[in-house]
Formats: structure tokens, C-alpha cells, sequence
């Protein structure tokens, strides 16, 4: 007589969250795509003029010893926001769809923090379609991170240099 086949169970993963757009934070129409960037984007899903406010980044506010802690433990895929020298917006905790804008070197929207929000702003027309790209800005004293925006002008590294 055989005995029974005993089979063992993989542990479960835990899904990734599907990606999606807050509308409430947003002024247009946006969608989230993969991207040739990374992984995600964010595209416009209709024309948006010049100078026009696109949508906030939210999430958690976190202190600045709270954010290196998240920073270390979230490893490569952290989306952490400096507001200023004592806060940091965690996108991956209740964020508005912001956190999957990729950086460009040669981006077409811009950051303006005003009264503790941070806003994306377009600095030229974007078109239907288009992926909104934003430079991060990462410190030169950091790890460099490459960069693989693809723009004639981009540095080879999301670090300032």
C-alpha cells in the first residue's frame, strides 16, 4: 500500500496593489500605464496646456527618523517625499497616484511645495498619451541611482551633479 502524496504549501505573496489615480488630486484626466521608464507611469489622458496645476502628491507624513527607517526597510521601491527639513510624504501610504510619476532629466512637469502640499505642475504642453515626468532632484552626496529616462540631455544618473 502507498502512502499518501503529502504536499507542501508555498507560502503566499502578498499581491502588489494595482496602481490607480485618486481623482480628487488630480486637475485632468490621467492613467496609470507601465512605462519605458520603470515599471509605472503616469499618462495624460487628455491634451494639458502649459503652466497648469496637474495634481498633488499625498500621503503619510512621517518625520525625518521615520523616514530613514522606511527608507531602509522599503529597500529600492520607496516613495518618499522631503516636504521640508522635518516631513516626508509617504506615497506608498495613501498616496494619490503621484508616487508612480517617473523622473526625467528632461521632464515636463514641475514641483512647487506651497503651504504643506507638494503640486505638479506642467512646464510646457503635454499631449494626449504622453508620460508626465518630473526630476527628481536626488542629492549628489546619496548612492547615485542611474537613470534611464532616455532624454538627450539626461545626466546618466537620477543625482543631481
Amino acid at each position: 500500500m502507498y502512502a499518501p502524496l503529502q504536499l507542501r504549501r508555498m507560502p503566499r505573496r502578498k499581491p502588489e496593489p494595482i496602481p490607480e489615480i485618486l481623482p480628487q488630486y488630480t486637475s485632468f484626466k490621467l492613467e496609470i500605464r507601465p512605462s519605458k521608464i520603470h515599471r509605472w507611469g503616469v499618462y495624460a489622458a487628455e491634451a494639458i496646456p502649459a503652466r497648469r496645476r496637474i495634481m498633488e502628491y499625498t500621503g503619510e507624513r512621517i518625520s525625518r527618523v521615520e523616514t530613514r527607517r522606511r527608507s531602509e526597510e522599503q529597500g529600492r521601491m520607496i516613495y518618499l517625499f522631503t516636504l521640508d527639513p522635518y516631513w516626508t510624504l509617504d506615497g506608498a501610504v495613501g498616496g494619490s497616484g503621484a508616487q508612480y510619476i517617473n523622473h526625467c532629466c528632461d521632464p515636463n512637469i514641475r514641483t512647487v511645495i506651497q503651504k504643506g502640499h507638494i503640486l505638479y505642475y506642467s512646464r510646457r504642453p503635454i499631449r494626449k498619451g504622453e508620460e508626465l515626468t518630473v526630476d527628481y532632484h536626488f542629492a549628489k552626496d546619496i548612492d547615485q541611482v542611474p537613470c534611464k529616462c532616455g532624454a538627450a540631455t539626461c545626466r546618466g544618473t537620477i543625482n543631481l551633479k
